[in-house]
This record gives C-alpha cells, sequence and structure tokens, in this order.
C-alpha cells in the first residue's frame, strides 16, 4: 500500500482559497475512483471533488465551514500501487497526471465553466445516503457517544415537524449520518412517544456554511452599504387579472401567463422613462453604471437557498416569451442546473412570495442594484369608486430603493409608471 495525497486544486479564476461545504467520506472508508470526496465552496460556485484514484480514506483535513488554501491537504489516502506523497510534497500534485475534475454545483449559483453543473445536494441521492450503493456498502463508523448528529437540513426540518431529537436517532450513513431511512424506522418503532410529547428541549447549533454563508454575506453587504427607503403602493389588478385569465384560455398552446410576467413587461417599460432605477452602483470607484438592456433578476426559493435567475433583455421579450424563460430559469435553479450567466448579470430586481406575499415587506436590495420590486399577494379588498363600495382585486408592490442613487420622487415616479401599466394592461401591448 501507498499514500496518496488529495490536494485542493486551483480552481480557476483568481481563487486562492476555498470554503469546505460538506464531507462525503469519513476515515477508514474504502473509496472509487470519482466517488465524491467533499463539497467546497468559491466565491463563485460549490464545487464537488471527486476522488483521483480508489483507496481507503485515511484522514481528511478541515471542518465544514473551514475556509482552506489552495494547494492544501485535504484527504490522505491508501492506494495500491504507486501513490504521490512524494510529489505533493511543497508543490501540487501534476493535475495531467492525477485529474481532479471539479463538479459544479449551482445551488451556489455562479459557478465557472469546467464541468457540466451538477448539485452536490442529488449526489447524495446517487449514492444512496448510506444505504448499501457505491461506497456506502464499505462498513462505516457509528456515530460517537455525545457527538452531535449529522444530518440533511430536509431530514432535520422533518424530525422537527414530528417532535424527534436527532440525537436518539441512529444513522446509518458514513460517520453516523441520519438518513430519511433511518428516521422513517425511528417513528415506526417509537412512533406514539415522539407524537404524544409536546415539550421540547435542548439547542441546536447549525453551523452557517456554504451557500446559506454567501447569502448572509451578500445581505449583510448589502444593508451595510446601501441606505434603503422603502415606498409601498397598492395597484387595482381587477382588469390584469381578467385579462390574464382571458388570454391563457384564448391561447393554451403558448406559456401560461403569471403576475410576473406582466410585472416584468411594466417595468421594462417603465425603466425607458426611469433608467436611473435599472443601474449598478459602483461605491469604491463612485460609478453609477446605468444599464440599457433590462436584465431582471426574480428571487427564487430552492432547495439549497436563495437563488435569483435572470430574463436578460426583458425589453426585447413579449409576454409569452418572457413568460416562458421565466418558467425555464426557475426550473432549472430549482433543479439546480442553472448556469452561471443565468444567475448574473442582473440591473433590477423582483422579489415575491406568490400566495404568502403578506400586505407589505420591505426587499433588500440586490448589491450593487439600486432597485427591488417586490409583489405582495392579491387579494380581493372593498374601495371606494364613484362614491360606491365595491370589491376589487387589489395588489401591494413594497419596493425598496439606495437612497445614494434614487431620490423619492424617482422612486415614486417609476412605481407610479409600473401601477398604471397594470391597472391598464391594453398599454402594455401599445407602449
Amino acid at each position: 500500500m501507498a499514500r496518496y495525497v488529495v490536494k485542493l486544486p486551483d480552481l480557476g479564476e483568481g481563487t486562492t482559497e476555498a470554503e469546505i461545504v460538506a464531507w462525503h467520506v469519513v476515515p477508514g472508508q474504502v473509496i472509487r475512483e470519482d466517488d465524491p470526496l467533499v463539497d467546497v465552496m468559491t466565491e463563485k460556485a460549490t464545487v464537488e471533488l471527486p476522488a483521483p484514484v480508489a483507496g481507503t480514506v485515511v484522514a481528511i483535513n478541515g471542518k465544514p465551514g473551514e475556509k482552506r488554501p489552495v494547494g492544501s491537504e485535504l484527504v490522505v489516502l491508501d492506494v495500491a500501487g504507486e501513490g504521490n506523497v512524494a510529489a505533493a510534497v511543497g508543490s501540487i500534485p501534476d493535475r495531467s497526471a492525477q485529474p481532479l475534475t471539479p463538479a459544479l454545483s449551482p445551488l451556489a449559483g455562479r459557478g465557472g465553466e469546467r464541468a457540466p453543473p451538477r448539485s452536490s445536494v442529488p449526489s447524495l441521492r446517487e449514492r444512496g445516503e448510506g444505504q448499501g450503493e457505491g461506497p456506502a456498502a464499505a462498513p462505516q463508523p457509528a456515530r460517537a457517544p455525545g457527538a452531535k448528529p449529522v444530518a440533511s437540513p430536509a431530514v432535520r426540518r422533518r424530525a422537527w415537524d414530528r417532535g424527534v431529537e436527532l440525537r436518539f436517532v441512529p444513522g446509518s450513513g458514513p460517520g453516523g449520518r441520519i438518513t430519511q431511512s433511518d428516521l422513517d424506522a425511528y417513528l415506526a418503532a417509537d412512533a406514539a412517544p415522539a407524537a404524544a410529547s409536546a415539550r421540547r428541549d435542548g439547542v441546536e447549533e447549525v453551523p452557517i456554511i456554504g451557500l446559506r454563508r454567501a447569502i448572509a454575506e451578500h445581505l449583510q453587504t448589502s444593508k451595510r452599504h446601501i441606505p434603503h427607503f422603502s415606498y409601498v403602493e397598492e395597484i387595482d389588478v381587477t382588469a390584469l387579472e381578467e385579462l390574464r385569465g382571458q388570454l391563457n384560455t384564448t391561447y393554451r398552446e403558448r406559456a401560461h401567463l403569471t403576475l410576473l410576467a406582466f410585472l416584468m413587461r411594466a417595468i421594462a417599460n417603465a425603466v425607458a422613462e426611469h433608467p436611473q432605477v435599472n443601474a449598478r452602483y459602483d461605491d469604491a470607484a463612485g460609478i453609477l453604471h446605468r444599464h440599457r438592456a433590462v436584465n431582471i433578476g426574480v428571487a427564487t426559493q430552492t432547495e439549497g437557498g436563495l437563488l435569483v435567475p435572470v430574463v436578460h433583455h426583458a425589453e426585447a421579450l413579449d409576454l409569452w416569451q418572457g413568460a416562458s424563460e421565466l418558467r425555464r430559469l426557475v426550473e432549472a435553479s430549482r433543479a439546480g442546473k442553472a448556469t452561471r450567466d443565468e444567475l448574473g448579470g442582473s440591473t433590477i430586481t423582483i422579489t415575491s412570495l406568490g400566495a404568502l406575499g403578506g400586505i407589505a415587506a420591505t426587499p433588500v436590495i440586490n448589491y450593487p442594484e439600486v432597485a427591488i420590486v417586490g409583489v405582495n399577494r392579491i387579494a380581493e379588498r372593498p374601495i371606494v369608486r364613484d362614491r360606491q363600495i365595491v370589491v376589487r382585486q387589489m395588489m401591494n408592490l413594497s419596493s425598496s430603493f439606495d437612497h445614494r442613487i434614487v431620490d423619492g420622487w424617482e422612486a415614486a415616479s417609476f412605481i407610479q409608471r409600473v401601477k398604471r401599466l397594470l391597472e391598464q394592461p391594453a398599454l402594455l401591448f401599445v407602449t
């Protein structure tokens, strides 16, 4: 047997370090070539590093959340034949002789182009989460007594909903990782106590790493640098909803029109008169970049966290083209297949929680943009029209602006233009 050291490779685009997000192996585990070793996250992407050779894991270096420099040792393997320890001392192994092809995980949002996108979440499913497939078929060490339980967010959420403390659930995955099957077995064996107990004790410590940390840092940057102010306006969308229903019924073969398709069209129209809101501000250089192209980001909730796929050149798309492109991007983002270009380059952002949209909000601007338009839910409300109380379908727009760049008058004028277009949707076809 010989030793083989796997180092953190140069992931391109000036990367000097990467954060460890999740380990897929534990010491003592037998792995095959190309089995996933670890997920690491750069400023641009989550990358899954596969094993360049088959062997037995001797040691792993670094904890989830820890940042490691390029060239640092990640995994030590026992391998048959010749190893690479001599070549590994003081230098990064020759990548041509020892290929270590990273697979991008679009959960991070902005990947390079070294390999086809591949989500780090599906990689666990492909391996069976320790249920007899691939490397998980090898004997795995049990979780040490008193050790914190290891489980995916989906397993933790389900356990919380069922009132189960994961420290009592035996895990069959690598390092005692708890899978959905382990939770099923525990619930089946002890369902009555779990359901009967209403009291919950203990505190769960959840490291904020990977995509969640990237989101946190980005939003912190937005709030630290941008003096936000919000503007809320109510919109009567009764006519729009009637038109939308008629168009969807008449043109069934075309893309299904959602409210967001009309809103994107209205924004693309309105920014022509208010270019100040369709911009990105480089506060370090003191330069505002006002874009002619209207690239609309749409905040989208995915299994891994919040992503913002971008409908590029929305000004050149009609209603159906915009709806089709938006649906494609949202589906790609939630499936972990969105590319770096599809998740970057926005000039203004829409955020919407659909039926959960509430009455009003104060959305956080997608730095370094200067405006974000928030959509609240549609609800029937009594309003006064011609001295009569009538029931109309109403919706609030809750928008935020960078007060360094956008004055209150400019913001209000922009939203009022959007309001007019949505309340008289026929104008969307003639302007």
